[in-house]
């Protein structure tokens, strides 16, 4: 069964963003090895301006983002939804609803609608009481607008259950292991191997300032090196609180995957603070780059490392893992058991055989449905 199928709702591949961008990437590729006809919708100004990426073709549709703000997503959206009702897909894969939603009754009739229904996103911190409500309101419309649902992490997967009564189907990220060549490869890239690290983008629930309090308390030697892009408010006001923190060094965004494997691997403590969201695309990367990891403690990073991660809840709780922890044998275990986590359960390869089950599965059952209605 070899079908149309496109992917909405990002900014567009390969990655310069973040996790629908890095999902889209692997799942559009692995679909079309599979034989399957994938088309990504790009935003017009993204960096990669051809029109296929690895046997994807890729459609870009004019996005004001950047000159208006937030409002031009929905514009951007919008023109999306309109280009894809001209091109007659079997199966719209739509990734998120932030913006997208609102358009529902404009979603094409013919093609089956499948939601990645993201991370209960009107909890995030750095929206207004009025934002998290439209919030919620978008994703009441994802819920009525669409035939099918997919969630990345268990907990997303019983809230939908148990407010919308959506059975969604559970298909997580995905993450490489790093082969021996690119180990040898990547231990020379990082000088001193001798840091701690956080990768993130620079938004209040990613527990950012609560890390970086911790570690500025702590009297660690080690530096600590930030990844992730300082322009925007937080990050600045990030960057300006830690600024006489000489151990502190903000490396800025790194979208090059094998530099930022290789500060994973080489990394004595890899932080992840993300606290809303469903299972979070650098997590697993860290974990696949055999880095031991601090957490922070909530249901979306237990479901994913189980007991094979240092937990911290405050500021108070990252100073005592800073200052406490040994790369000893139990946190070589820890690594070992995350890699293997990896191999048997969030590899590529599994993720994208869900992803092309789950999609033709849909297919089937909505185009049987509607013979049967006739």
């Amino acid at each position: 069964m070899k079908l149309r199928i496109a992917i909405l709702g990002t900014r567009g591949i390969p990655n310069h963003y973040g996790g629908f961008e890095h999902i889209s990437e692997y799942v559009s590729a692995g679909l079309v090895k599979r034989g399957h006809q994938v088309t990504v919708y790009n935003s017009h100004n993204h960096p990669y301006q051809q029109d296929t990426w690895n046997g994807v073709d890729i459609v870009h549709c004019y996005d004001p983002e950047y000159m208006i703000g937030t409002a031009g997503q929905f514009v951007y959206d919008y023109n999306c939804i309109k280009d894809a009702r001209k091109r007659d897909f079997d199966v719209i894969l739509l990734m998120g609803y932030t913006s997208s939603s609102v358009w529902g009754k404009l979603y094409p009739q013919k093609s089956v609608i499948i939601s990645n229904m993201d991370g209960m996103e009107w909890k995030r911190t750095k929206y207004s009481k009025p934002v998290q409500q439209f919030l919620k309101y978008a994703e009441k419309l994802a819920v009525k607008y669409s035939h099918y649902y997919i969630s990345d992490a268990i907990a997303i997967k019983t809230y939908l259950g148990e407010k919308y009564g959506i059975d969604s189907r559970y298909i997580p990220y995905g993450a490489d292991v790093l082969t021996p060549d690119e180990k040898t490869e990547q231990k020379p890239a990082i000088l001193n191997p001798d840091y701690f690290l956080l990768m993130a983008r620079m938004e209040p629930e990613n527990n950012i300032e609560t890390i970086l309090e911790g570690f500025n308390n702590s009297n660690s030697q080690k530096d600590f090196k930030v990844l992730g892009d300082t322009s925007n408010r937080f990050g600045k006001y990030i960057a300006n609180r830690f600024k006489n923190d000489e151990r502190i060094q903000f490396e800025g965004a790194i979208f090059d995957n094998t530099k930022v494997r290789a500060l994973q691997n080489n990394s004595y403590l890899y932080f992840h603070g993300h606290s809303v969201g469903g299972t979070n695309p650098s997590l697993l990367e860290a974990m696949a780059s055999e880095a031991l990891i601090a957490a922070h403690n909530n249901p979306f990073n237990k479901a994913v490392l189980t007991s094979d991660a240092f937990y911290f809840s405050d500021s108070t709780e990252v100073r005592h893992i800073v200052e406490t922890v040994k790369r000893d044998e139990a946190g070589t275990r820890m690594v070992q058991n995350n890699l293997q986590k990896i191999q048997s359960q969030f590899n590529w390869e599994n993720i994208v055989d869900q992803y092309e089950e789950f999609i033709i599965d849909c297919f089937y059952h909505l185009n049987y449905a509607k013979a049967f209605s006739h």
